[in-house]
């Protein structure tokens, strides 16, 4: 065990990213920071240095405390690291899964019915033209309907 490593080597050995190359794509596209700096993947880290990670919606903090470029046992994650994330982002976690189905992420494929009636419920009121006094449908949506 030395006293620096690659932070592409550690990001992967410390179970935050699942492969040494999604970690290096990940600091190329900015993804991962250290002090607020954008960094390259062989940027060497030592201990007590504090790195963010972008993993939308939220940006996790790690405070490193044992460089090492071995992938090892979840049992000993916490040996490695430290999660230093700011509590706001685990609120900001949990009211997007909260909202769910209104910003899908690609890729995820259909909405199931359910889905798709609260979609048609949020977006037809907007489409047709209500009179705000009534909450009814104007006359000339009527006449197209008929």
């Amino acid at each position: 065990m030395s006293e620096v490593a690659r932070i592409d080597k550690w990001l992967w050995a410390a179970r935050i990213f699942k492969t040494r190359s999604t970690a290096v794509d990940a600091i190329k596209n900015s993804r991962v920071t250290i002090g607020g700096v954008n960094i390259k993947p062989s940027r060497m880290v030592k201990a007590g240095e504090i790195v963010s990670v972008k993993k939308p919606p939220i940006t996790y903090s790690f405070k490193i405390l044992q460089t090492i470029e071995q992938r090892v046992g979840a049992k000993l994650i916490p040996q490695i690291y430290e999660n230093v994330t700011d509590p706001k982002q685990y609120e900001l976690l949990e009211m997007n899964r909260i909202s769910g189905f209104i910003n899908r992420a690609s890729g995820t494929g259909r909405p199931t019915k359910k889905e798709r009636r609260a979609l048609d419920d949020f977006v037809e009121p907007a489409m047709f033209g209500f009179d705000d006094d009534k909450g009814e449908i104007e006359e000339d949506d009527e006449e197209k309907k008929d």
